[in-house]
């Protein structure tokens, strides 16, 4: 039998923007213009692989509420890159590889170096 958990268990999100050399300059408008237009904090252009990202990316992290907003803007806006969208529930290793939204082609992460509980995530 599963525990099944409510909404309220999501403090925030993390969308990741992938992108490379070709694509850098749309990853930081469309970046940019999220941080600009809703209650997102844009974190660094990342021009290597970060923690379980398998390719360049900027994170950008907001507020649970925000998400009926943020989401359906980065299905319209994000063009040809590839988002990894997912949950902060305390819960990172679960959040990263059973609960991801994959906007574009899924891709394959470093998992090994996400623990299953953590106290103090960022949004």
């Amino acid at each position: 039998m599963h525990d099944y958990r409510d909404g309220a268990a999501i403090r925030g999100w993390h969308a990741h923007v992938y992108f490379d050399a070709a694509t850098l300059e749309q990853a930081r408008a469309l970046c940019s213009a999220a941080a600009e237009r809703f209650a997102v904090t844009m974190g660094r252009l990342h021009q290597r692989p970060v923690g379980p990202h398998p390719q360049w990316s900027c994170q950008l992290a907001f507020r649970a509420e925000a998400l009926a907003a943020v989401l359906p803007w980065l299905l319209l806006n994000r063009g040809d890159l590839t988002v990894l969208l997912h949950p902060l529930s305390g819960e990172p290793l679960a959040d990263h590889r059973d609960r991801a939204l994959w906007l574009g082609a899924a891709q394959p992460l470093d998992l090994s170096m996400l623990p299953e509980r953590a106290a103090g995530e960022e949004i």
